[in-house]
């Protein structure tokens, strides 16, 4: 075998183990790597019932219900709203000392066979300007609020905000 056959086998072969490793990383990280979903994108869009993913939004004004398990636990059902439309959330445990109706929020579990999101972890906001970026980003596709005309409306009127008007540029 020349040199140059041996270069061009040495090449391949390193090529074909980095590709093989860049696959098994990949294949790897699958199961582990979360989406962000808004509500409206799951409905548009159901995510596989046995997938993981993050819904975020506003806590929706009025939709709390707090209750103690059967097995003594405290539990919560609450709807989750980018303005456009909303999603049951129930979760089990603590809710977050910051976690209050009007607020963003983001959490975390899988959705039900009846559209009821099943959460195992709640994420509220850090302070009271504070926004999750994914929150944002879905009340802008959502038409609910332009950054270039200030602050987002307050929480509890997003249900009922007019869309911005058609032909304006949004930044």
């Amino acid at each position: 075998m020349t040199r140059k056959k041996r270069r061009l086998m040495v090449l391949l072969l390193a090529g074909l183990g980095l590709g093989s490793a860049t696959a098994l990383t990949l294949t790897a990280f699958q199961d582990n790597i979360v989406f962000f979903f808004s509500p409206s994108d799951v409905l548009a869009n159901r995510p596989a019932g046995d997938r993981a993913f993050r819904l975020g939004g506003l806590v929706e004004a009025g939709s709390v219900e707090r209750r103690t398990g059967a097995d003594g636990r405290p539990a919560a059902t609450f709807r989750v709203t980018d303005g456009a439309n909303q999603i049951s959330v129930t979760y089990t445990g603590v809710l977050p000392d910051l976690f209050r109706e009007g607020q963003g929020v983001v959490t975390l579990g899988r959705l039900l066979p009846d559209n009821t999101f099943r959460a195992t972890e709640v994420l509220a906001r850090h302070d009271e300007t504070y926004m999750p970026p994914e929150v944002a980003d879905a009340l802008r596709r959502a038409g609910r609020w332009n950054p270039a005309e200030g602050a987002a409306p307050p929480a509890e009127t997003w249900n009922t905000a007019p869309r911005p008007r058609e032909g304006r540029s949004g930044g």
